[in-house]
């Protein structure tokens, strides 16, 4: 049962050191606690943890104009964030996650500024039918949190530019471009500011959950600890590390999210392998590569090692039986 509700707002726009604080929090949160994190960058596109950069954005346009790009702890797909945009995160221990009384925070917010929306699919919030809210979602030693974009006055000429969405997905989402399905909140509330949006969460944060909120500074945090994962999100292995030299690429899209393998083979062994997905799931991918290593390149001992490979997650598991099903169709 939350006891408390506490906000912190992040005042600067370096992508890396927000998602330090974020882990930061996700890792701090304490018993019976819910943290409400708004902060905002300049400027970036954020991938989930196991996509391939090089397939979800323009890495080198974006780097050459200033950009940044990050890798995020949480799975789904990539996003791109301005000033325009405002991210939020909710973090709590698992027995308290309550993904319907977080999006009554956000849906109750955006109503106090005459915006009416609703919940659609896997991961959007979306106002007459066009997405201004992309969520994922994280789970780590049964602490959990739950994140996504705000999209209020973002340059959507800036968001088509970099990011690269594969026409499978488009026609999964039943459009034709990435411009067409999203929308910013001002189209709907033309005086809405990220300021105002601000201060409606925090107004919505205490009536859901009938409590105070007790406002922390980024200051009062570690920052030792904070320094030390900004490295990390800012480093060349976590941002851009997977890419290998395959000689094969299996893909499909599933109800779950895209799917990739990339395969090196030497000698007629898998010599490495990488997975790439927007699957939500983020624990299977690199688990599911690791068993394909070393195995012969065929689809009878590749399905076998699938066969063999288990999962505690129902979801995972269903997911595991239908990349099997799949392998068990495709030409090696």
């Amino acid at each position: 049962m939350i006891d408390e509700i506490t906000y912190i707002e992040s005042r600067q726009t370096e992508p890396y050191e927000n998602l330090a604080i974020e882990e930061y929090l996700l890792n701090h949160c304490k018993e019976n606690q819910c943290i409400l994190y708004l902060w905002q960058n300049k400027r970036t596109i954020v991938i989930g943890r196991n996509q391939n950069a090089w397939k979800e954005c323009l890495v080198e346009k974006l780097e050459n104009e200033g950009g940044h790009l990050v890798r995020r702890l949480s799975g789904g797909g990539a996003v791109y964030h301005d000033t325009g945009n405002l991210n939020f995160t909710f973090l709590v221990r698992k027995e308290n996650y309550d993904l319907d009384r977080q999006l009554e925070v956000i849906l109750r917010a955006v109503k106090k500024l005459g915006v009416h929306a609703e919940k659609s699919g896997r991961n959007d919030i979306l106002a007459e039918g066009k997405k201004f809210s992309g969520n994922a979602f994280y789970e780590q030693a049964g602490h959990c949190y739950h994140h996504g974009t705000l999209m209020v006055n973002v340059d959507i000429g800036d968001l088509s530019k970099y990011l690269t969405v594969s026409k499978e997905k488009l026609q999964s989402k039943g459009v034709d471009s990435v411009k067409s399905r999203v929308t910013n909140l001002k189209e709907f509330a033309s005086d809405i500011t990220v300021d105002t949006l601000k201060e409606k969460l925090v107004e919505a944060f205490e009536e859901v959950y009938e409590l105070k909120v007790k406002q922390i500074e980024t200051e009062d945090l570690g920052h030792e600890e904070i320094e030390e994962s900004r490295k990390r999100f800012a480093s060349w292995d976590w941002i851009l590390g997977k890419k290998i030299d395959f000689q094969h690429e299996l893909s499909n899209r599933f109800s779950w999210g895209q799917f990739t393998m990339q395969v090196k083979v030497n000698c007629g062994k898998i010599e490495d392998v990488v997975i790439f997905s927007d699957s939500m799931k983020t624990n299977m991918m690199p688990e599911l590569s690791g068993c394909l290593k070393g195995i012969t390149y065929n689809k009878k001992a590749i399905c076998s090692a699938l066969e063999n490979f288990r999962v505690k997650d129902a979801k995972e598991e269903e997911m595991r039986q239908e990349i099997a099903a799949w392998l068990g169709t495709v030409d090696l």
